[in-house]
């Protein structure tokens, strides 16, 4: 039995500026600093290959000292807006109702909420009473892949059923004021916020690239290297700097082996939909694919209009090539990096 992707869509919140909006704001937060580091962290902004994104709370909201408890609530609040509206979009799509869906997937690590934004949205649009829900928490960015894995693995078993699964993030809510370390500074100039839903079925009938494997692939020894870490302040980033080499030394692990199970080679691959983790990341896959011919413009491209928005950032580049007109027999890999350290790979075809 097969299971099938059959529709896509995001939705951006209300905020939005371009990345040289912004910098006054980073200014302003710098004051009192040394002009050279002034000059280095704007630097580091003007040259994350993000030239805009989108955001829960207006800039000046993000730079007030605000508590935990505060950017929490409208983590909460703008959450729940975001998914319901993400939802409703896939759903017109696909040409469904809520009550079509038998299993919901929610995906965040960027706030807390209990109980969790399945709950709320099951209420608010009246979904069926007994569907299936799974919470996906604290798998930062791979988890838009892990969403689907779970979703996939779910049908498959299940056959004439459907699954969504909801992806949303808000980086800026986790953003640390007191903090000046290169971490929350490249965090913040690489993170955007955003959410995304997906449709997945299990009924032959229904049209979409096809998932034809899954596998995740763990790191040992590196559960240190991305993450959050639980302050009074909030979330405060963990991000590694050696996270690019890692993903180099294991990229021909990652990639080789899982196309090698399915009798493929890369050469068999037309598409890479490719989680845009940051200009560093993206630059490090990019030379590695592009040393087999292959390219990750719409990765790049996904990066520089929005940001990395955590899971849900993956999504909106599967959006890209699904609203396309792709011919029968293409294939694609889903690939995303996360805590753990871990990856996550889609076999997908068309």
């Amino acid at each position: 039995m097969s299971v099938k992707i059959t529709a896509v869509a995001k939705q951006l919140p209300k905020y939005t500026r371009e990345t040289k909006d912004i910098l006054p704001f980073v200014e302003l937060w710098l004051d009192g600093h040394e002009d050279r580091f002034k000059r280095k962290v704007l630097k580091i902004f003007e040259n994350a290959a993000v030239d805009r994104r989108y955001s829960i709370m207006n800039p000046e909201e993000v730079f007030l000292n605000t508590s935990f408890e505060e950017k929490n609530d409208i983590y909460t609040r703008e959450s729940i807006k975001l998914a319901e509206a993400s939802l409703l979009k896939v759903l017109d799509k696909a040409n469904l109702n809520p009550t079509d869906i038998d299993y919901i997937i929610t995906v965040s690590c960027t706030g807390i909420m209990i109980p969790s934004l399945d709950a709320y949205l099951i209420n608010s649009l009246k979904m069926k009473q007994d569907i299936m829900r799974l919470p996906v928490t604290e798998m930062g960015c791979a988890a838009g892949v892990s969403g689907i894995l779970y979703a996939k693995n779910f049908l498959k078993a299940n056959p004439n059923k459907r699954a969504v699964v909801i992806a949303v993030e808000s980086p800026t809510a986790t953003f640390q004021l007191e903090d000046y370390s290169m971490v929350n500074i490249v965090s913040a100039a690489i993170f955007g916020d955003g959410c995304a839903s997906v449709i997945l079925s299990s009924y032959e009938d229904e049209k979409g690239p096809e998932i034809k494997d899954e596998a995740m692939y763990h790191f040992f020894d590196a559960a240190h290297m991305m993450g959050f870490k639980l302050r009074n302040t909030g979330l405060q980033m963990v991000l590694d700097q050696s996270v690019p080499q890692t993903i180099a030394d294991h990229f021909p692990k990652i990639i080789h082996p899982f196309l090698e199970r399915n009798d493929l080679t890369i050469d068999d691959i037309d598409h890479l939909v490719f989680h845009p983790g940051g200009k560093k990341i993206v630059q490090t896959v990019e030379d590695l694919f592009g040393a087999l011919g292959k390219n990750i413009d719409d990765t790049k491209e996904v990066l520089r209009l929005y940001g990395n928005m955590s899971s849900a950032t993956v999504l909106y580049v599967l959006e890209r090539f699904m609203d396309r007109d792709l011919p029968k027999g293409d294939k694609g890999i889903m690939l995303s990096f996360g805590p753990g350290f871990s990856a996550q790979r889609i076999l997908l075809e068309w």
